[in-house]
């Protein structure tokens, strides 16, 4: 059997770029060379495209220095028309072809990537790509529409309120009286980072204007939520080949941290446990299942997606849905799956036989 070859996309332009690169290092080391071929194509920090290394290492997590995209004089072309799907590069020996790409896997976190725009590149020159669409990526990315089309759905969310400057310099009183209203504690939250960028817990009113400074310098529309006091717990879906299915579910368990933020997610910070499976009740596992497979669909999602849910004394409440969660080979997303029967080389296997076939449609 012919090899697919799949166009591994990562870097970008957001301030996940790092965390993309590190999932670019956990998916090289593990993807089956027997069955697919890969073209590894970073973006920089400025948006150009480059032909990368397809050394895993290059790309290793580390605390002291995170992993990056660097520019290196090459430039990858996409496909002129959807007319074809060759891949060329322009380096220090002239123009080459890369050849027929078959899927295009866009691990891209945040900003610029996992917000819809790559995806309607994609669909623009017509390349079959892994993951959501522009539509689900882009409702995804946003907090506050997510919580819309959620709500909409009938699924509980946090109480919120969405603030840009404009508003707040327009008339502070109401926006102050408004924010004022959710109680303490609350999460600042820029409405299109992940990854906890940007992100402030604020236990004392005096703390707010800081943490909205904090948000406002990711993103010019930021959500102050009201905190939900009970366990945080995570669960993945997945729409392979045998249609849509989630995973056991797994819980952050945060004892010495003010939240699972970005140092203890992603360079081993202490503070923060993650057990998977989470210990839950049938019923509780049941309620879970349904709320992740209705908020997938609430949003149109294809693919795959993390949803991460509250659980407190009166049944879960969603705090959103990440629609390229992080992957590296430690993220609660392969964990998830690992535990349910799913090894991280499958998964991606799957997911990229999926969006090949998707794309074939």
């Amino acid at each position: 059997m012919d090899k697919l070859r799949v166009v591994l996309l990562f870097g970008g332009r957001s301030s996940e770029h790092s965390i993309s690169c590190a999932t670019a290092g956990g998916v090289l080391g593990a993807i089956d060379r027997d069955r697919f071929e890969v073209i590894p194509v970073g973006i920089t920090r400025d948006g150009a495209f480059v032909l990368e290394s397809d050394d895993p290492a290059r790309f290793a997590l580390d605390p002291g220095h995170l992993p990056e995209v660097v520019d290196n004089g090459s430039r990858v072309r996409w496909p002129e028309s959807a007319g074809s799907r060759e891949l060329r590069v322009t380096d220090g020996s002239g123009e080459r072809s890369l050849g027929e790409i078959d899927v295009v896997f866009p691990i891209l976190h945040g900003r610029f990537g996992e917000d819809g725009t790559v995806q309607g590149l994609l669909e623009l020159v017509g390349l079959p790509y892994v993951g959501n669409g522009v539509l689900a990526s882009a409702l995804g990315m946003d907090k506050h529409f997510t919580k819309t089309a959620l709500e909409a759905a009938g699924i509980p969310v946090a109480p919120w309120v969405t603030l840009t400057r404009g508003a707040i310099e327009g008339d502070p009183e109401l926006w102050n009286r408004r924010v004022r209203g959710l109680g303490l504690p609350v999460f600042v939250k820029p409405a299109r980072a992940g990854s906890s960028v940007g992100v402030t817990k604020v236990s004392d009113w005096s703390e707010l204007e800081a943490a909205l400074e904090v948000a406002f310098a990711e993103d010019r529309t930021v959500l102050v939520e009201q905190a939900v006091p009970g366990r945080e717990i995570e669960i993945a879906v997945l729409e392979g080949r045998e249609g849509v299915r989630v995973s056991v579910a797994g819980e952050v368990v945060v004892t010495g941290r003010e939240f699972y933020d970005f140092e203890a997610k992603y360079l081993d910070a202490p503070g923060v446990d993650l057990v998977c499976p989470a210990e839950l009740g049938d019923g509780e596992t049941f309620e879970l299942e349904r709320i992740a497979r209705r908020a997938f669909e609430a949003i149109g999602a294809e693919g795959l997606a993390r949803v991460d849910v509250f659980l407190g004394d009166e049944g879960f409440v969603v705090n959103e849905i990440n629609t390229m969660p992080g992957f590296t080979p430690i993220s609660m997303f392969p964990t998830c799956w690992l535990n349910t029967g799913l090894s991280y080389p499958e998964l991606i296997g799957e997911l990229i036989d999926v969006g090949h076939a998707r794309g074939a449609r």
